[in-house]
């Protein structure tokens, strides 16, 4: 199990093969597949996104609200796929990678091989075991689509697998 800080340094993303298994730590952004449609219309108008995503990590996921004493509530991922079509170009402009649930695109993949970058794998139903590694939870952009706003998490030993490495692996292969 590979312990690693983002956002990660190439040289950190060039020891990654597909398969590691991974504890994350630092900042990842959440956002679904609202968020990207929001993200994509702004960039498409010229506009600057409300957050850097430059070398961010987005997380694919709409975290549940806290109970009292949590920092966040119940915050598993969704499922990648779903956000196919936004992934290349955020990659291209700067987006450090993605964690999320299962498979995604051949385009996905050559953009990561692109910009030499990685998608991490989360496990899919354990929404309460991520929640114990967010240590704050705050939205950033677009309240208005609640769950699905982008969320700045704090994370501390992430569990995660790297799906796809920046050499063009899947563990899906």
């Amino acid at each position: 199990m590979k312990k690693l800080t983002l956002p990660l340094s190439e040289k950190d993303v060039k020891q990654l093969k597909a398969g590691d298994s991974v504890l994350l730590s630092g900042v990842i952004l959440t956002a679904r597949d609202c968020a990207h449609k929001r993200m994509k219309q702004m960039i498409e108008s010229g506009e600057a996104l409300p957050f850097d995503i430059k070398d961010a990590y987005i997380y694919y996921a709409g975290p549940c609200p806290a109970k009292p004493g949590s920092a966040c509530g119940s915050c598993g991922p969704t499922t990648s796929s779903r956000m196919d079509s936004f992934a290349p170009d955020l990659l291209d402009r700067g987006l450090g990678g993605m964690i999320g649930k299962g498979e995604m695109s051949a385009q996905v993949r050559e953009a990561i091989v692109r910009n030499t970058r990685v998608y991490f794998a989360a496990i899919g139903g354990a929404g309460a075991l991520y929640s114990d590694c967010i240590k704050s939870s705050r939205c950033i952009a677009f309240p208005d689509l609640l769950s699905e706003a982008v969320y700045r998490l704090e994370v501390v030993d992430f569990p995660a697998v790297v799906a796809f490495d920046c050499y063009g692996s899947s563990i899906y292969d």
